[in-house]
């Protein structure tokens, strides 16, 4: 048993959007990753695909999920949950942050490209 303190957790920027790995492979964690995301105004993950589940609920703000050529949308206290290899992206579709934190049922998670490319992300093999 642990207990992270998030606030000490390193975070990752990639362009419009800060990431932190809460618990996964460096925790010991062999088939999930818990991670939190801020999404700025505008702003939205690359389109991508992973090999496992993913649940994500919507902390603050409001969400569109582009999931197997469809459009979903959340807000806050509302949760998107994403079968296991389908593309997709969630972009903010409000005027501030998008608050969210994502399960993945994978540790490491390995995310890949729309064609199944895969894709580094600042955060792969993160031991901090």
């Amino acid at each position: 048993m642990q207990v992270n303190q998030n606030a000490s957790l390193k975070k990752h920027h990639l362009p419009g959007l800060e990431h932190q790995t809460l618990a996964g492979q460096r925790d010991g964690l062999k088939s999930i990753e818990v991670w939190r995301q801020t999404i700025a105004a505008g702003a939205a993950t690359p389109v991508h695909r992973h090999d496992c589940e993913e649940v994500i609920v919507v902390l603050k703000g409001e969400a569109v999920c582009y999931c197997g050529g469809q459009e979903y949308r959340a807000k806050e206290d509302e949760t998107f949950v994403i079968p296991s290899g389908v593309t997709h992206q969630i972009c903010n579709a409000g005027d501030s942050e998008l608050y969210i934190m994502a399960t993945l049922a994978m540790a490491p998670v390995r995310v890949e490209t729309a064609e199944h490319q895969h894709m580094a992300l600042p955060w792969d093999g993160q031991q901090a």
